[in-house]
């Protein structure tokens, strides 16, 4: 049995939400369209949808229940992507001011740099596992869960292309060196600012 067609539409509109709402890829892709443009970000949306579809699959063929058997790999995981998050916090914060040549100082998040962060992403990880768990039918499964990575992919990327199209429009109000700064400051404290549900976990 593969899903229905309203169950499709229900997942369709979960995908959308959950893809073109706030979180540490949109963050990282509005900042780069700022600091490097639209066409430049592209390699980083492409990482971001590739590397998304691949941990649905994953997920839905079994990767989650690694983690129920051994909750420590998840807890890792969630520290080092909690790392990486402070590293590229720190990478925007110090981005450079775009120049009159059009480019941005420093270099865009590469497509397997955006791949690789799916997998330390705490909302990716979120989002794969609401839709294997709310989504996908079990009659019919492993079909299924390659339906359900595939339209998330449809839906995400679009979405998050939104984002750099946004930053991308910004640039030319940031074209001042001070008020450039302020706004890649705004987005690495934005990027902080995602790990407090970790944080509040840890320390409570």
């Amino acid at each position: 049995m593969t899903l229905s067609l309203d169950l499709l539409l229900g997942f369709a509109l979960f995908a959308l939400v959950t893809s073109i709402t706030p979180g540490p890829n949109n963050t990282m892709l509005l900042a780069s369209g700022v600091n490097f443009g639209f066409h430049r970000t592209i390699p980083h949306m492409l990482g971001i949808t590739c590397g998304f579809f691949v941990l649905v699959v994953a997920v839905g063929f079994g990767l989650g229940t690694v983690f129920q058997t051994y909750p420590m790999l998840y807890t890792v995981l969630r520290y080092v992507g909690a790392a990486y998050l402070l590293y590229l916090a720190w990478k925007i914060a110090h981005s450079g001011p775009v120049a009159e040549g059009e480019q941005g100082e420093g270099k865009p998040i590469s497509y397997l740099g955006a791949a690789a962060f799916q997998w330390v992403n705490p909302k990716a990880w979120i989002m794969a596992i609401g839709a294997i768990s709310t989504y996908t039918p079990m009659q019919g499964y492993f079909t299924n869960v390659i339906v359900i990575a595939a339209v998330f992919a449809l839906i995400n990327l679009p979405s998050v292309g939104v984002w750099a199209g946004c930053g991308t429009l910004l640039r030319n109000v940031l074209r001042d060196r001070r008020w450039l700064r302020l706004f890649n400051w705004g987005m690495a404290l934005l990027l902080v600012a995602s790990l407090y549900p970790l944080l509040l976990e840890s320390f409570s």
